[in-house]
């Protein structure tokens, strides 16, 4: 047997066992809840100056993860969650007016609604005088929650927050409002722009 060859397969093996223990641990960090530690160590590690588009997604990860780990053992889902802290503030909206508040498709919020009305969450029901659009409007149920998940929200909010200055927050908040007001003004200039049309059988009844 050439030695070499026998030299070159045996560090492809060790390669080979490197990497998969790399894989491995990588599976077991995100089956643990090291979701968030992964995408900690893609800014320090990878590619700490990426776009800043990437770095507020990946922090609103971090923190609907950190809300879903407080949701769960009470049964709340984050897109129950969604919906609720809208209508906590606003009820009676219509279905549309809650998937355009919550940034969704109707499809979806239809899917979701009728989760939370098995539930008891909510109740939709058509108004007097227009039997097209469908409101939604909390029950008991649904309104007596906010006591007991709005204090989670706030907590993540906290611990988000740990050790960072006050004088931080503000530049931080003033910096994304200004990031939102820039975007909405891009947005308006391609107002005559027709979003696509959801198909026919996909919309919400």
């Amino acid at each position: 047997m050439n030695p070499m060859r026998g030299s070159a397969r045996s560090l492809r093996d060790d390669r080979g066992r490197r990497g998969s223990q790399r894989g491995s641990s990588a599976r077991h960090e995100s089956q643990t809840g090291g979701d968030t530690l992964l995408i900690l160590r893609h800014w320090r590690d990878a590619v700490p100056d990426d776009r800043m588009a990437h770095l507020i997604k990946d922090a609103t990860r971090a923190l609907i993860r950190a809300l879903q780990l407080r949701l769960a053992p009470r049964d709340v889902s984050f897109g129950h969650w969604a919906f609720l802290r809208i209508l906590w503030e606003t009820d009676g909206l219509t279905q549309r007016d809650l998937s355009r508040e919550a940034g969704v498709m109707e499809p979806t919020t239809f899917a979701a609604l009728k989760a939370m009305e098995r539930r008891g969450y909510i109740r939709r029901r058509h108004l007097s005088g227009n039997r097209r659009k469908v409101h939604i409007f909390l029950t008991a149920k649904g309104q007596a929650l906010k006591k007991h998940l709005v204090p989670l929200a706030e907590e993540v909010n906290r611990v988000a927050l740990r050790g960072v200055r006050a004088a931080d927050t503000v530049v931080v908040r003033r910096t994304l409002l200004a990031v939102i007001a820039n975007l909405a003004a891009d947005e308006a200039r391609f107002g005559n722009v027709r979003r696509p049309r959801q198909p026919r059988r996909l919309q919400a009844r």
